[in-house]
């Protein structure tokens, strides 16, 4: 008994006991979950365990998913049913169904997602296949008839990163002011902040907006339509300044 508790624990502690076999080589029996329960008798490790089955199921099961808040979230999410822009129901949090990026980016649509640009160094790389964006996946980056269209559409491209980049900075401030204001409101003297707070969860919401339609303004080629979205984008941000 003792050698199956360590077996155990290594394998629990190393994230390897699901689907773990038999330590004799020859024989390919499975420890079944009463059995880990009467040998492992540490809570902490059954915890782990458990956990581990959890992870499992929840892979094992197309239609549930992880919430993808970066903060940090344990709730498991119904995939069937969640409209687009459903939220998690224990930190609010979210997420998109149908492509890996980690949050709803509407107006953007999950192909525009799909190139993503470091902030810190502006490395594009493709978030599908994480290669290199340049020189592969767009054929005028390898034309030399090309040139000048490049140069254009990479300056385009920058001018929109850093206006997406901006946005995303507003929105952290939000809700770093959120945050503080949270904290003081607990103040005896402080009685109401609620217009406050709501206010500051607009402003997330809004740079949110804004940030995408930066990626979805760069992806979109139709002339007309986009007069329509710059002139809207240009009010929010107005508006969304002001407050």
């Amino acid at each position: 008994q003792p050698c199956w508790r360590e077996y155990l624990t290594t394998r629990i502690e190393q994230n390897m006991v699901v689907n773990c076999t038999c330590p004799i080589s020859e024989c390919h029996a499975q420890p079944t979950t009463a059995f880990i329960y009467s040998i492992v008798s540490s809570k902490e490790i059954i915890s782990k365990y458990e956990k581990a089955l959890l992870r499992r199921y929840v892979e094992c099961c197309s239609n549930l998913t992880w919430c993808t808040n970066p903060q940090g979230c344990d709730q498991i999410l119904l995939k069937d049913g969640l409209g687009y822009g459903a939220a998690c129901s224990k930190c609010s949090w979210i997420s998109c169904f149908n492509c890996n990026f980690p949050e709803a980016h509407y107006p953007a649509s999950c192909s525009h997602m799909s190139r993503m640009t470091c902030a810190k160094c502006n490395h594009g790389f493709c978030w599908r296949c994480l290669k290199p964006w340049r020189p592969n996946h767009k054929d005028y980056y390898n034309c030399s008839a090309m040139v000048s269209k490049a140069a254009w559409q990479e300056k385009r491209f920058q001018d929109y990163n850093e206006r997406c980049t901006f946005h995303h900075h507003a929105r952290e401030f939000a809700i770093s002011l959120r945050n503080s204001i949270s904290s003081i409101r607990e103040m005896p003297k402080i009685r109401n902040l609620t217009f406050v707070l709501d206010a500051c969860k607009v402003l997330e919401q809004a740079r949110k907006v804004l940030a995408y339609s930066c990626v979805y303004s760069y992806y979109n080629q139709d002339t007309e339509s986009m007069d329509i979205v710059e002139q809207q984008t240009e009010s929010l941000e107005l508006l969304t300044n002001a407050l």
